[in-house]
């Protein structure tokens, strides 16, 4: 199917899919395709109702799986699943530069700005604040020594040894000059405990680690178009009709996450 989505499950309550980058998940721009005309086209060239419900979300530039429901009652229940925390979201970002430590929790508050669409952290307590909270685990490095040469380091067993490796792998960088001209960068699995306005972005930038290719949040974003990193590649639920625990997982296609995977300089 050439709809700019992939179709990993389907059945007469959910649909189980992947959004591209670049594709909204429902907009009001006159003109603008997002996931939810797509799939209600989708749905009415197989002669069926083109109902289509929106459950979650996925910022525009972020590539990855999403659920929809096709009736009333399975998006009330994958609504109350979100709303009570049951349902599981993980994430692959890519990161300038390495978290410290090497797996942790992210706790702040956001507030978001509707005129700029944008969030920002703030002090406890501040007006209209939302509480923020993610865990993180780096899951490899990378620094080019060069301009020619790659150094990976896969990251396995304590968290004290990815630790280690981080530091080794940073200090390598700071030697050899600044994160940006190194390509330091590393791979983190996020999962998601809130679900804020851009909160991984604006999280992980406020942690000194911006995502690569954010130009809302990522100072040294270089010019021109680069797909950000950022992938929702798993997802758990339980099935609203069968009570069925389900679980789904992708391998990003953004640009940033082709470069890592084959050793050359993603920034």
């Amino acid at each position: 199917m050439n709809l700019g989505i992939e179709i990993f499950m389907e059945d007469n309550d959910i649909l189980v899919c992947r959004k591209l980058a670049g594709i909204p998940v429902q907009t009001a721009k006159p003109g603008q395709q997002d996931m939810v005309s797509l799939l209600k086209n989708y749905r009415a060239g197989r002669k069926e109702a083109p109902e289509v419900y929106v459950v979650h979300r996925l910022d525009q530039p972020v590539e990855g799986l999403m659920v929809f429901a096709k009736n009333q009652k399975a998006a009330a229940s994958l609504s109350k699943q979100i709303q009570q925390k049951s349902v599981d979201k993980y994430y692959y970002a890519l990161v300038e530069g390495i978290p410290e430590p090497a797996e942790g929790r992210l706790e702040d508050w956001l507030l978001r700005d509707g005129r700029t669409n944008t969030s920002r952290v703030v002090p406890e307590g501040t007006k209209d604040a939302k509480k923020a909270v993610l865990f993180y685990k780096v899951l490899r490095a990378k620094t080019a020594e060069s301009e020619h040469v790659q150094t990976e380091k896969v990251l396995s067993g304590e968290a004290r040894d990815r630790e280690t490796q981080m530091k080794e792998i940073q200090s390598e960088g700071v030697r050899n000059g600044n994160v940006q001209e190194n390509g330091i960068c590393s791979l983190a699995e996020i999962r998601l405990e809130t679900g804020r306005h851009h909160q991984i972005r604006v999280q992980m930038a406020h942690a000194g680690c911006p995502l690569v290719g954010d130009k809302k949040y990522n100072p040294s974003c270089p010019g021109g178009y680069l797909p950000i990193g950022l992938c929702s590649v798993r997802l758990s639920f339980t099935h609203p009709t069968t009570g069925k625990r389900m679980e789904f997982s992708i391998e990003p296609l953004g640009e940033a996450f082709l470069k890592f995977r084959r050793g050359e300089n993603a920034l």
